[in-house]
């Protein structure tokens, strides 16, 4: 398989004042399913429009296999991509929209029924594609994506519309695709979409990268000293741990979170006052909670705290 890489490098963008891309650099490799995240405003859709040469950067290069995409002969054959699931006409069948595209590179007709059958598609296939549920465009722009054997595949957003059983199955595709030595960028905002198939998440916010790690690591690193107690005397441990140094907050009626003190170090305290306790486990965060200390800063759109009716 060609070179997969997606690479961005530096890219800086204004609309008028605002400034939607801020120095965005980020590479995604081959063989990894690499989540492109961050809250609503963040540049994830104006960075795979400038990948896909459809915007113009300020400064900085976007390059698939260490070319631009403007420059590639039969780009869809180096880079399928799925931005807009609505971008397709109405009146046209999900068949004959696939047939287009594929004459466009140079495929055969046997192809587009097997991108038809990969998607889940053959019963809606010869039918408008205007008619098509959020979920079918989804599928549908998947099947155009996959169309030429890319080696890199960018998707914005692929799971709006998608049932549970939808999402399911988008991530084993993906993470098959990966599998076969394929770059998988794909941008969300929501983490329970990528939980268990992203290897790799770019963080960004105001336009720039906030973190560029595994997933590993960034759960690591926000589950950071904290440990979980389940105790009987939820009160005097509280005292008991905060006197020995200790952050304590109260996680659940028997609950407390510790922050500032190793696990064996809250066993000592705990014992030597007498203190019992059920349940002694470090925390884990989830990639959801990693997400937003990382971006708290960065929500752009933020409600008011709710509260109770007056």
């Amino acid at each position: 398989m060609s070179d997969a890489t997606i690479e961005v490098d530096g890219l800086r963008k204004r609309y008028g004042s605002t400034t939607a891309l801020d120095g965005m650099t980020f590479t995604a490799v081959p063989g990894r399913v690499t989540g492109f995240v961050g809250p609503n405003g963040a540049g994830k859709s104006t960075t795979m429009r400038i990948i896909l040469g459809l915007h113009t950067a300020d400064a900085g290069r976007a390059l698939v296999g260490g070319r631009p995409y403007r420059s590639l002969r039969c780009p869809l054959r180096h880079l399928g991509a799925l931005l807009d699931a609505s971008a397709l006409h109405p009146a046209r069948t999900g068949r004959n929209h696939l047939l287009w595209l594929a004459q466009s590179q140079g495929l055969g007709r046997r192809r587009v029924d097997e991108v038809i059958e990969q998607v889940g598609l053959v019963s809606a296939s010869r039918r408008p594609a205007g008619g098509y549920s959020l979920g079918m465009r989804q599928r549908l722009g998947l099947a155009a994506a996959l169309l030429a054997d890319p080696p890199a595949i960018m998707l914005d957003e692929p799971f709006n519309g998608m049932d549970p059983e939808g999402i399911v199955w988008l991530r084993g595709l993906l993470r098959a695709q990966a599998g076969q030595g394929r770059a998988v960028l794909v941008s969300s905002h929501l983490m329970s979409e990528l939980q268990g198939m992203a290897d790799h998440l770019v963080v960004v916010g105001r336009g720039r990268v906030i973190a560029d790690s595994s997933v590993a690591d960034l759960i690591a690193a926000a589950s950071g000293d904290r440990v979980r107690v389940r105790t009987g005397a939820p009160q005097p441990a509280a005292a008991a741990l905060s006197t020995a140094g200790a952050q304590v907050t109260r996680a659940d009626a028997d609950v407390l979170a510790v922050r500032g003190l190793a696990a064996e170090q809250v066993v000592a305290v705990l014992t030597a006052g007498g203190l019992p306790f059920s349940e002694l486990a470090p925390h884990r965060a989830t990639l959801e909670e990693a997400y937003l200390d990382l971006t708290r800063e960065a929500v752009e759109y933020r409600a008011a705290a709710t509260g109770p009716a007056s």
